[in-house]
């Protein structure tokens, strides 16, 4: 062959070649990812299939539908926004099994995208209607909105004091019974920075658990490792059967120390290791440490199913130190991680039980935490919820479990988990990779660590007590008197106001009382409140030595008939009668100048009669009413509270024709006006006493 020939050759194989070396390329990253992702190291997985998704040829559809699931499903696992995309590519190049649909939704439902993620729930549940996880997250994605309106009394915030920038700080656990003692877990940075190379799973620096504790002062103290756990020598058995410690130094691959939980003495620790050997991820283990004085003793494994290949960790223990809260993917349950609790017997943990289909869902629940009366908190996210994990309260009822998601402000669309309670309270911290930020963030949050409270309710009752024509009456009494038992009574302040305190679930009678002045009740009840109320009564207490102008009854024009809208203040004078059931009253009615004087006194005789019929019918006794007609024989009398409202008709001044003649056409209407009203005034106040 001519050197012509051979060129030719060549350049037409050349091209051959480097397509079929891409191709062996391609196909060599993808079982290299493969490789990782099946042991576990999501992040380096992710990584490779990202990389080599741009190098597979766009008309190779299945290929890239393949790579682009399998860097959703590693990003997923992680929580890294990556996955969204690559979910959609997937779907663009036909992936072929729908579970693509669920876990893209999922991510979505994760970044707060819920009309989005309702729509690939929705695509999901056409092939499988019975799914539970798919059809609770697109409920919870029509109903998140209205959730958010009603959030909890729970008052949270950032527990500064525990993180620290740019790292991830978690699963905070009082040491015991200890309110004065914490230990959380975090991947911060510590002098021995050979503990913190970054996870092959993660990406991230590997976790270490770290305590503090309260001063005299009760602030928070330094944080610092977990002396003897942070650097703990649990022994790792590798493929040729000898035993390695983390701090020898043999297998360089990082291990994650943390969620831990405490016997109640503080003096037994339970917490999960997980270490990958030799490259292959071997699951989570829990390990036991008891403190021998200041130090904790080398930790031991704690051996819950005989197939060491199964994954234990996020221990909780009971109140009574016999039973063993833990999560697991052992087989046989239903699906992801599960909640299981195994009994302590003969020095043993025995009897790994799974909790059941009414808490374990085909999603993950994870981060339990026991409280002293058997209620039990965790993590999900599989039941309907905010989004990614949500903080549950599990009640133990009989032979069920009542399940509430914790609501607002714990959950959010992000991860919010690892709750811990101080004592007996409702205060303590819990954990969240929350945005805090104004702005949507495509980065992976740090997990930070939070407080929460729950303030007292308080429940009050206040306001002022004056005459009917605005007096503060300083010398009022109020009386308190409650279905409870409750018997008080408090003097009004100078400036004739009041506060009382009240208590939840009761029903109450007020009393305001002063002396030449008529009882006033009132009732309130602060049955079924769910949070903290200020009420506020004010009372009016009419004399009893002078006449009440009633400025809300009226009549038709030029009739004696009532309207309708007299309905409020003949009602407000039945309960004063009935508030007031020794008097008797004097119920007048009084015109204006204007026309001719019988003729009003007849109209004003009969407008008094009408409102005593009222009265009557309401059930307020006969003999305790005498109306009157004085038509225009009795005009108005002016007193320092007319004055103020009319300026130009002086105190004491008699609205008498001689009067009222001198006045503008305008002033003489506002005059009539007052002389036509209805009055009451008390006649006797011992009516039935004797």
């Amino acid at each position: 062959m001519n050197s012509n020939k051979q060129l030719k050759y060549y350049l037409i194989c050349l091209p051959i070649i480097a397509l079929l070396l891409s191709a062996c390329s391609v196909s060599r990253q993808i079982k290299r990812a493969d490789k990782k992702f099946e042991i576990g190291e999501y992040y380096n997985a992710g990584e490779i299939y990202r990389s080599t998704f741009k190098r597979i040829k766009a008309k190779d559809k299945p290929t890239r539908a393949y790579v682009a699931f399998r860097q959703g499903e590693s990003y997923r696992y992680i929580n890294n926004p990556r996955a969204e995309q690559a979910y959609r590519n997937a779907i663009r190049y036909k992936y072929q099994d729908s579970i693509v649909y669920l876990h893209y939704a999922q991510v979505l439902h994760y970044q707060g995208k819920y009309a989005d993620a309702e729509k690939q729930y929705k695509i999901y549940l056409e092939s499988h209607p019975d799914d539970y996880v798919a059809q609770g997250g697109a409920f919870a994605c029509r109903q998140v909105a209205e959730w958010k309106k009603q959030p909890s009394r729970y008052r949270i915030a950032p527990a500064k004091e525990f993180n620290q920038t740019r790292t991830n700080n978690f699963a905070p656990m009082f040491v015991g019974d200890s309110e004065d003692a914490l230990m959380f877990t975090s991947n911060r940075t510590t002098q021995d920075k050979k503990l913190k190379k970054n996870s092959p799973i993660t990406g991230l620096p590997t976790h270490s658990l770290y305590s503090t504790r309260k001063n005299a002062l009760g602030k928070w103290e330094e944080i610092e490792p977990t002396e003897g756990i942070s650097t703990a020598e649990t022994g790792e058995t590798t493929e040729s059967g000898n035993e390695e410690s983390v701090s020898e130094g043999k297998n360089t691959t990082p291990a994650d120390i943390g969620v831990c939980c405490f016997s109640q003495d503080g003096k037994t620790m339970y917490f999960t290791y997980s270490k990958p050997v030799n490259g292959s991820d071997q699951g989570a283990k829990i390990y036991q440490s008891v403190r021998a004085g200041g130090t904790w003793g080398e930790p031991q494994e704690v051996k819950l199913f005989p197939d060491s290949t199964i994954s234990c960790g996020h221990p909780a223990l009971s109140f009574s130190g016999d039973t063993l809260y833990f999560v697991s993917d052992a087989p046989g349950g239903y699906g992801g991680k599960d909640l299981y609790f195994a009994e302590y017997s003969d020095g043993e943990w025995v009897a790994p039980t799974n909790l059941g289909p009414l808490l374990n869902t085909s999603g993950d629940e994870l981060f339990p935490t026991i409280r002293k009366d058997g209620t039990l908190y965790f993590a999900s996210n599989g039941h309907p919820g905010y989004g990614g994990l949500d903080i549950y309260k599990a009640v133990p009822q009989d032979t069920v479990w009542l399940l509430y998601n914790m609501g607002a402000p714990f959950n959010t669309a992000a991860d919010d988990y690892g709750i811990t309670f101080a004592g007996d309270t409702e205060n303590g911290f819990f954990s969240s990779n929350r945005n805090t930020g104004s702005k949507r963030t495509t980065r992976i949050n740090n997990d930070q660590i939070y407080s929460f409270t729950l303030p007292e309710m308080v429940f009050l009752v206040k306001g002022s007590v004056t005459d009917n024509n605005g007096e503060q009456l300083s010398d009022a009494t109020l009386r308190l008197v409650g279905t409870d038992g409750t018997n008080a009574k408090v003097q009004a302040k100078r400036d004739g106001t009041y506060q009382l305190k009240l208590q939840r679930g009761v029903k109450y009678v007020m009393l305001a009382t002063a002396r030449g002045y008529l009882n006033q009740k009132q009732t309130l009840s602060t049955m079924d409140l769910t949070d903290s109320k200020t009420y506020t009564q004010d009372f009016t207490l009419a004399p009893i030595s002078k006449p009440v102008t009633m400025d809300n009854i009226f009549y038709e024009f030029a009739k004696w008939d009532l309207t309708p809208a007299s309905e409020e203040g003949l009602n407000a004078l039945v309960k004063l009668l009935n508030d007031n059931p020794n008097i008797t009253i004097e119920l007048s009615a009084h015109t204006d100048r204007v026309g001719n004087a019988e003729a009003n006194r007849i109209l004003s005789e009969k407008r008094a009669q009408s409102v005593v019929t009222y009265l009557i019918n309401k059930g307020i006794d006969k003999e305790r009413l005498t109306p009157v007609g004085y038509g225009k024989q009795k005009p108005v009398v002016a007193d320092k509270a007319l004055h103020q409202k009319y300026a130009f008709i002086p105190v004491e001044q008699v609205l008498d024709e001689t009067f009222i003649d001198s006045l503008t056409p305008e002033q003489q209407d506002i005059c009539n006006q007052i002389n036509r009203r209805t009055e009451f005034k008390v006649l006797k106040t011992t009516y039935k006493l004797y």
